[in-house]
């Protein structure tokens, strides 16, 4: 069954390690992301994994009853979090989506701690036959 792993953060979460984070920090977190993804793309779990765009480069599109859109830019002073990654996993179990979704939480960060961020997993779900 296919889940996806949310990872949400926030604009102070993207100014923290751009000013406090050494490199050596971001290649630590970057080099164990990769880690993980060839792990799971050699297991054969892996679908698909991105970082996304900081806040600044968000949008939030609503359709009007008119069809027009309304497009409001970020950054989001006022949202708590936003998506900032996303990992999408085809595995046997509820349990080793949780796994994996532990090992991301145990990210690297600042001077090699685990950053131990929440990790959402939800079950992708399919269509219904029509």
């Amino acid at each position: 069954m296919k889940y996806v792993l949310l990872i949400h953060g926030n604009q102070k979460t993207w100014d923290d390690v751009s000013a406090s984070w050494s490199r050596d920090d971001i290649r630590a977190m970057i080099a164990f992301m990769r880690e993980l993804g060839k792990d799971l793309a050699d297991s054969g779990e892996l679908v698909d994994t991105q970082g996304l765009g900081g806040p600044a480069y968000a949008r939030t599109v609503r359709a009007q009853p008119d069809g027009d859109p309304v497009v409001t830019d970020g950054p989001y002073p006022e949202a708590k979090e936003v998506l900032i990654s996303y990992w999408v996993v085809d595995v046997k179990s509820p349990e080793r989506a949780v796994e994996i979704a532990a090992r991301i939480s145990a990210t690297p960060g600042r001077g090699g701690v685990p950053v131990n961020q929440p990790v959402e997993v939800h079950p992708v779900m399919e269509a219904p036959e029509v």
